[in-house]
């Protein structure tokens, strides 16, 4: 058994580096490359999908189940940072970095509480998982790839979590603690459709 997480696919606000808005759709690459993720994982017994209830992630989180035949479970923990006034803004109008350490977006989430939120997503995915006669897919959004990275799981010796995580990134994880990273973020499913991931958030 093993947990699959993956990133959501490409939309045109994260291709052109604005903050989205929850209804965000993919965009046709991105239903592309949600197919293309499909594909990939259709033969690998996935049993259960949870998945961000945010538009993107069901959307790809749709396209998975539609390839397996596995059920979706929506959770709102999954779902990315919230920036809250500045959702619909170029990261570049913003004036400072968003993604700063000390930055707190209008409205919206501080870093320490995403990373709390975080801790409870991860809570809910590993007692799904030891739930689930099969494998276990969540589809999520970059930033909380990251930070389950670099928080909840074991990297290999001289592995670092990815800055960037491409849309649709794969990562593969051992279904018990230390909870180490098999795969990760891999993006093979695109080859000759890559496009360089968008930095920070999406």
């Amino acid at each position: 058994m093993a947990i699959y997480v993956v990133r959501h696919g490409e939309t045109a606000l994260n291709a052109s580096r604005v903050f989205q808005r929850p209804t965000t759709p993919l965009s046709e690459r991105g239903r592309r490359q949600a197919s293309r993720l499909a594909v990939r994982l259709a033969p690998l017994g996935i049993a259960r999908i949870l998945t961000s209830d945010l538009a993107r992630a069901v959307e790809t989180a749709e396209a998975v189940g539609a390839a397996t035949g596995a059920p979706l479970v929506v959770d709102p923990l999954l779902r990315e940072r919230d920036f809250g006034d500045i959702r619909g803004t170029p990261y570049a109008s913003v004036g400072v970095d968003p993604f700063g350490a000390g930055y707190a977006p209008p409205n919206g989430e501080t870093w320490t509480v995403f990373y709390a939120r975080v801790a409870e997503a991860w809570r809910r995915v590993t007692g799904l998982a030891a739930e689930t006669e099969g494998h276990l897919a969540v589809v999520t959004h970059g930033l909380v790839c990251r930070a389950l990275v670099e928080r909840h799981l074991a990297l290999a010796a001289g592995a670092n979590a990815p800055e960037l995580w491409g849309n649709t990134a794969l990562t593969e994880i051992e279904p018990s603690p230390p909870w180490t990273v098999r795969l990760l973020a891999c993006t093979a499913h695109l080859a000759g459709d890559e496009r360089p991931p968008a930095p920070g958030a999406a």
